[in-house]
């Protein structure tokens, strides 16, 4: 840390500056119709209640009901008007800013939508971001709106994907010059039924709704502000002085030695980073001081290539010698937040490994807090399967194939379900349960029955608001020891079988006593009953991730809902609001009492823990929408195929690790459209696993059930030693034909483990004919 260091006359310089600059916030949606410049003007009219000084210009609301009810009495500057010819000689009116009307009105907000637009001929500045920039120096805030296909990268994507040609654009570094960056997330289902209620007949992008291509847009809006969220977090925690993974991104790393065989594992390493949503690093390790042959220089020249085809980053990095080959690159992994290391299996056996300091073990040693994957060489076995094809949809024509009767039930039993949306955020206070009843609201207006099942305000007046004008269904009191307890009244929620209920905080657990022990069951209970449901979870509650939250904010979140519940919904849609926004929230008392402002603010509302969370958020919800996206059998979902049929094998002991190995191997097995096997090795006989173990063993067994894999307890009445073990783990995971394998590292200390064999080591001996996953130790 560098508290005391004297700062720089230039750094002094650029403070200063800094002090006289407004503020820019960019509102940014997948596509025109999202409700970006509803929220930009609700905000407008938030700061000028507290007295702040608001104006806008060239701002379209498209006569959108909702939209123009947000201008109130807000100032508009007058825009110019003129009109241009586009390349087909049709005419579209414009509206460009007036710059120097604006700073001689000199509001401290200005309100603007349209960043990529591009001025008349004759304008002082040819594009509104240079506009803006101009009006920041002089010291005006500017909260201004764009679509993700408007940043330039992007709208390469956009053509490639959807076959949009985008004609104006904005530097993709915008994102990153802003104060604040905040998304508004719509689903397809949302857009469209905007569109054909004809909110948004005067959209530019009404050409594209269509599900496949808003979900698309969706996606790439989700994970480009993910991408700048996680760089603010690594600045973030590099200003704290900390390192080593984040533990909310992946970042995979390859190392390639010049061989044949480097491009299989190159490739291997992609498909992983897509799949996980994650970076890519290919790494050569080599001595400096020995020149490459030609072959080996061959090999450099392809690897470059294939690398930057796939959109990653290559890099030399020079070795002292090959004994600190595994220290150097643990080094490198930890500089570079890796997540994972992909190599390939040793091809050694012990004594060769001993001899010559085998880089796996070496690995194995130095670190506990990085991902350790070893890639099986299947290529002489199985032939390639490294490179699926990738193919269409196959579309056949059984309209009049006659269904069986299970597959007619099943779809009678979809018929009448009701209908699951649930909005998700990053932590509480972003505004979700404000969001639900404002859509209860709507709906309550076309004419639909709706009514709230269960709510809770926590003193919140928005929200309140929100809900005074809708239909509750009481909670019933339920007697726990010597008090009385209110739960949502399910019985009463099905005798009053409204259209659509609204059902706040997704993860609660039930009073005991209750029907059943968590809400997430209330609601499949009223889903069945045909009942619709509108509901609310911030991601920490997300069982999968239970881990990776308590890495982040150093807190175990006891209540969760199983992942399936989230992938059971019809809609999720993400509430982002930035952690600056959400503090200032806190400070002010919108999300909890005073007394527990400050506790808060120094636990789990820290800003670091806010930006996590926030990028968490969006990266998970971006991989709902691409699994959705491959569920309707697209061919252009942005993880690209996967066609591998994969079995993912998870060997536990009974100790705290084997819930982290559980959930992990659900997160991958899920990724991969793969089946998830849980096995631990009894040594005894069913009669002999009782008190302590067998309560463990039921505990695993639960969790792996609800997250939808497969628990297995493998009975062995004799062990002779670590051999014999490692052959029953590998016997076990061949019997299920896995085609990865996930192991924990060992927890015992380095110091102990110097030269001697371990039940790990011994089964990446054993198991060369499959992937393994050496699962870290982040505790």
């Amino acid at each position: 840390m560098s508290t005391f260091r004297r700062k720089t006359p230039e750094e002094m310089l650029q403070m200063i500056a800094k002090l006289h600059h407004g503020k820019l916030k960019v509102y940014i949606g997948a596509v025109s119709g999202s409700g970006k410049t509803y929220h930009m003007l609700r905000d407008g009219q938030l700061l000028k209640q507290e007295g702040i000084d608001v104006a806008m210009c060239a701002v379209s609301t498209l006569r959108r009901p909702e939209t123009v009810q947000q201008l109130g009495d807000l100032e508009r500057i007058p825009s110019i008007h003129w009109t241009k010819i586009e390349e087909d000689g049709q005419q579209s009116e414009q509206k460009d800013l007036n710059i120097e009307q604006i700073i001689g009105r000199n509001p401290e907000v200005l309100l603007v939508d349209h960043l990529a637009h591009h001025n008349r001929p004759e304008a002082q500045y040819a594009t509104r971001w240079e506009d803006i920039q101009h009006l920041l120096q002089h010291g005006i805030s500017i909260m201004v709106t764009v679509n993700v296909y408007e940043l330039e990268g992007v709208a390469e994507l956009a053509r490639q994907y959807i076959g949009r040609k985008v004609k104006c654009t904005v530097p993709a570094n915008v994102l990153e010059q802003a104060d604040e960056v905040r998304l508004i997330d719509v689903t397809p289902e949302v857009i469209l039924q905007r569109y054909f209620a004809g909110h948004l007949n005067n959209s530019a992008d009404r050409d594209y709704f269509e599900r496949g291509n808003l979900a698309v847009l969706r996606e790439l809006a989700l994970r480009t502000v993910a991408e700048g969220v996680g760089g603010t977090l690594e600045k973030h925690r590099a200003e704290q002085g900390l390192t080593g993974p984040t533990g909310t991104a992946e970042r995979i790393m390859v190392s390639a030695q010049y061989h044949w065989n480097g491009s299989i594992y190159i490739r291997r390493g992609q498909q992983i980073a897509r799949r996980l949503s994650g970076d890519l690093l290919v790494v050569s390790f080599r001595n400096s001081s020995r020149k490459l042959t030609r072959e080996e220089q061959t090999f450099k020249n392809a690897f470059q290539e294939l690398t930057r085809q796939i959109g990653g980053v290559f890099e030399e990095v020079p070795i002292r010698s090959q004994q600190m080959l595994p220290r150097q690159m643990v080094n490198y992994a930890r500089e570079h937040q890796v997540t994972r290391i992909v190599l390939g299996h040793s091809r050694q056996n012990r004594w060769q490994e001993i001899v010559n300091r085998s880089v796996i073990n070496g690995l194995l040693l130095y670190t506990r807090d990085i991902d350790i994957f070893l890639m099986a060489d299947r290529a002489e076995q199985e032939g390639e399967r490294i490179l699926p094809a990738r193919t269409s949809a196959v579309k056949r024509n059984e309209v009049y194939r006659r269904l069986p009767s299970e597959e007619i039930e099943r779809k009678i039993d979809q018929i009448k379900r009701g209908t699951f949306k649930v909005y998700v955020g990053a932590a509480p206070g972003v505004g979700k349960t404000y969001t639900m009843l404002r859509e209860g609201n709507e709906l309550l207006r076309q004419g639909i029955d709706v009514v709230i099942g269960l709510l809770e305000t926590h003193g919140r007046q928005e929200t309140a608001a929100q809900a005074a004008t809708l239909p509750m269904i009481s909670k019933c009191k339920i007697s726990y020891g010597d008090r009385q307890l209110e739960e949502m009244d399910l019985d009463a929620v099905l005798a009053r079988n409204p259209e659509v209920a609204l059902i706040d905080e997704l993860a609660h657990t039930n009073v005991p006593g209750s029907r059943n022990s968590k809400r997430y069951e209330d609601i499949r209970e009223l889903l069945d009953a045909g009942i619709s449901v509108i509901s609310t979870v911030n991601i920490q509650h997300l069982e999968s991730l239970n881990d990776a939250v308590e890495q982040i904010t150093g807190i175990r979140v006891r209540e969760t809902v199983p992942d399936s519940i989230l992938h059971l919904a019809d809609e999720v849609e993400l509430i982002d609001v930035t952690p600056q926004t959400l503090q200032q929230r806190l400070e002010e008392g919108k999300i909890y009492a005073a007394a527990k402002v400050e506790q808060a603010m120094n636990h789990f509302f820290k800003l670091g823990n806010l930006i996590a969370l926030r990028e968490l958020a969006l990266r998970e919800v971006a991989d709902d929408v691409d699994d959705r996206l491959e569920s309707w059998e697209r061919i252009d979902s942005l993880r690209g195929p996967w066609h591998r049929e994969e079995i993912i094998f998870v060997g536990v002991k009974l100790d705290h690790e084997a819930e982290r190995l559980i959930r992990r191997g659900f997160r991958i097995a899920y990724r991969l459209k793969a089946r998830l096997i849980v096995t631990y090795i009894h040594i005894g006989n069913p009669q002999s696993l009782i008190g302590d173990a067998a309560l463990k063993a039921d505990k695993f067994s639960k969790l792996t059930n609800r997250l939808g894999g497969e628990f297995n307890i493998q009975y062995e009445s004799d062990c002779k030693g670590l051999t014999h073990l490692a052959r029953i783990i590998n016997e076990e995971a061949q019997k299920h034909q896995a085609t990865q394998m996930l192991l924990g590292q060992s927890s015992t200390p380095r110091w102990k483990r110097w030269g001697r064999e371990s039940i790990l080591r011994k089964v990446l001996r054993y198991a060369r004919n499959m992937d393994i996953l050496v699962v870290a130790d982040r505790d």
